[in-house]
This record gives structure tokens, sequence and C-alpha cells, in this order.
């Protein structure tokens, strides 16, 4: 395959775009203004500047043509505290970039197959121990917002006939970064514990299985919409603080407060991105034919933190 990925300086996208260049598949990436110079052996670069709504389809055409476009772009929710600022930046980084990345790809000449985009089961909103799959509908809040407005920002794609999986990661366990990798270092002196009553849900998936489920997403032809990229048994956050005890061997009995999360984070950026519950389950990938790697929470806990 041709492959055009935006976001590969990411954790899902540098671990994608290995896997692909390791397969032998032929990879180019989107780079913004001021991106370090790429070593040699690197896979191509075309510039542009979702900020600035610039991106040249002639760049695009001559880089390509592309079989598949996979678009992870976007500002890290968690990376700072949520400011209104920083929250406007959150949505735009998604919204503009994929609006901008739809209408170049519906523009051009041989536009790719497939548009794997990313999203996440943060369009549920809290939902506690509802068990939702792609069929559930939308929930309420800041996050829950602006996934349904990452998603709409696809449209062009679609209407070109391009196939568009709209991919809904949840929680992926990785020690390189993530909420995990931020976690870890507390964990691994005994001083870690579930995050507020812990009873809330995680949706959590390998970065393995994560990576693996892009490429389904990619080759199969009938997968297109809404997609859970998700484990099939979504743990409540005691039960992750718990299992990843027992795999580092090290005490996990330290809760933290909500109302100490809360003080630290703000209240809505604690209540959505740590306190909220979303048991999402896979149910698209799952009748399309995928088969998960990790699928026990202690397993993949203890395959994840092997790896360096």
């Amino acid at each position: 395959m041709r492959v055009l990925v935006t976001g590969s300086s990411g954790l899902i996208g540098g671990a994608l775009v290995a896997r692909l260049v390791a397969e032998g598949h032929a990879v180019a990436v989107l780079v913004r203004p001021g991106s370090r110079p790429a070593p040699p052996g690197a896979p191509a670069r075309v510039p542009w500047d979702p900020g600035a709504s610039l991106l040249d389809p002639d760049a695009v055409e001559q880089a390509g043509p592309f079989d598949g476009v996979v678009h992870l772009a976007g500002a890290g929710v968690g990376d700072r505290r949520w400011s209104p600022v920083v929250k406007e930046a959150i949505l735009t980084s998604r919204t503009r970039s994929t609006v901008l990345l739809s209408e170049v790809l519906a523009s051009l000449p041989t536009p790719p197959d497939v548009l794997v985009s990313a999203s996440a089961v943060g369009i549920y909103g809290d939902r506690g121990d509802e068990e939702l799959t792609e069929a559930s509908f939308p929930g309420r809040g800041f996050l829950a917002d602006v996934c349904r407005s990452w998603e709409a920002s696809t449209a062009a794609a679609a209407q070109a006939g391009i196939r568009v999986v709209l991919l809904r990661t949840g929680f992926v366990l990785s020690q390189r970064g993530g909420s995990l990798g931020r976690q870890l270092p507390l964990f691994r002196l005994g001083l870690g514990g579930p995050l507020g009553s812990g009873r809330q849900y995680r949706s959590w998936i390998t970065l393995e299985d994560e990576v693996r489920a892009v490429l389904h997403c990619l080759t199969t032809p009938g997968l297109a919409g809404p997609v859970n990229a998700t484990a099939p048994e979504p743990a409540t956050d005691a039960t992750l603080a718990h299992a990843l005890g027992r795999v580092l061997r090290r005490p996990a009995v330290l809760p933290v407060p909500s109302l100490v999360l809360r003080l630290a984070l703000g209240a809505e950026m604690a209540d959505e991105l740590v306190l909220a519950s979303q048991r999402a389950l896979p149910a698209a990938l799952t009748a399309s034919g995928f088969t998960f790697l990790h699928r026990d929470l202690d397993g993949a806990l203890a395959a994840t933190l092997a790896r360096r």
C-alpha cells in the first residue's frame, strides 16, 4: 500500500509509521512548518499548515497517489490544564485539520480509497456502567462535543466517495506516553492507586493492537463509519490500578481523591478526562473479523511493560 499519515510524531502515529515501513509499505507523512529535518531513509514528507488552512493538492498528488490516509493529528487533551485558550486549541486543531485534509483528498484526480480519521471514546460522555457500541448515541460535555465536530469534519471526503472510518480510540496502554506513561513512575515507586472512586470504566487497548486496528481499517473494504478501538473487556480504574500493581509487583492502594484531581486539573478536565466512565465495546471491529492479541488486562500490561 501507499499510505499518507498525519500526526506521525505522536505515540500512535510513530508506532504506525514504523509498522508500515517494516511491512514494506510506501509511507509519506504530512509535517508542519518548523519540523525537524528528516533523517536519512525517513518517509517522504509533504508540508502542511492546518492552522493556516494550507495544504497543496499538487504536492499530495505528486507524493502519491495513495491507497489510504490515516489522520491522527490534534493537540493533546491531557497535556495542559484546560483554559479557554487550550480548549479552543483542542477543538480547532482537530476540526480545521480534518476539514482541510478531507477537502484536499476529495479534490485529487486520484483520491485514496479510504481515510481512517482519529476520534475517541470521549464522544460517549460519562455513561457509568452502560455498555457502549458504535450504535450508542453521543454523550454530553466538552470532549463529546469535540469528537462530534471532529467526526463531522470528514464530510467532504465521505461525499467524494472515499470510505471514511472514524476510529474512536480508548485508553492506549504504552509506557512511552499517554496516560499510562504518566502514571508509571508513581506505580513503580509503590505510590499508585485508583483515581477518584475507581468505579469509572477505562476502555483500554494496547498500542500494538491499536496499530493493528488501524491497518485492519485500511484493508477491510466493508468497514466504514464509527469504529471503537478498544479491547473487548473494559476495566474499571480500580481494576486497572490493581492489575498494574500486580504486574509491577508493587502496592497500588493509594487512591487519589476526586477533590484532589479537581483542584489539580480543574473540575471540568478532571470530571471528563479522568473521572468519566466509558465502557466501550469493539462491536464493529469484532464483526469485521479483527482479532485482538491482548484481550485480558494482566496479559496486556505485562506485554506492554516488557517492551523497550
